[in-house]
């Protein structure tokens, strides 16, 4: 909830951090696959691999590559219908699952993965939308998959 949340910049309910449109004025705002996959890559955004951090605009929060990319870790123990239990009430700030269960794979434990990757495309894989996820068991590695340090803001009191 946290890494959607960062990823909004602010925005409600955008398949982007920018809005809707994938390609906003023609510009490229993320690194995803253009082309034929996965064959050619025509690499429309700039990069045929991971693109250098802040090759992009930040979002409104002033955090870069919330999309595309890498593929980023969360904290989160993926459940494959862990959402579907939270509706019909307002869910805020949920802190995910207790255990992993992902159907496709009963006995093994996935986390969460977020923002999609250099290899997700518009036609066939929209991981890269800002409310989608990813899974994968915690031991996995790839050279499209990272993970980003975060620090909880500083909260004001009357005393600061």
């Amino acid at each position: 909830a946290e890494f959607e949340f960062a990823a909004r910049g602010g925005l409600d309910r955008k398949r982007y951090p920018w809005g809707d449109a994938l390609t906003p004025h023609g510009r490229w705002m993320m690194n995803i696959w253009q082309g034929k996959f996965p064959k050619n890559n025509i690499k429309r955004d700039g990069y045929l691999h991971a693109a250098p951090v802040k090759s992009y605009p930040p979002n409104g929060y002033g955090l870069y590559d919330m999309t595309g990319n890498v593929w980023e870790w969360t904290a989160d123990w993926y459940h494959a219908d862990y959402y579907k239990h939270l509706s019909g009430r307002l869910a805020i700030n949920p802190q995910g699952p207790a255990n992993s269960f992902d159907p496709e794979e009963p006995s093994m434990v996935k986390r969460v993965q977020r923002g999609g990757s250099f290899l997700c495309n518009s036609k066939s894989c929209r991981s890269f939308w800002v409310g989608t996820r990813g899974k994968a068991a915690p031991n996995t590695s790839s050279y499209h998959l990272g993970f980003r340090c975060v620090k909880d803001p500083a909260v004001k009191t009357a005393k600061n």
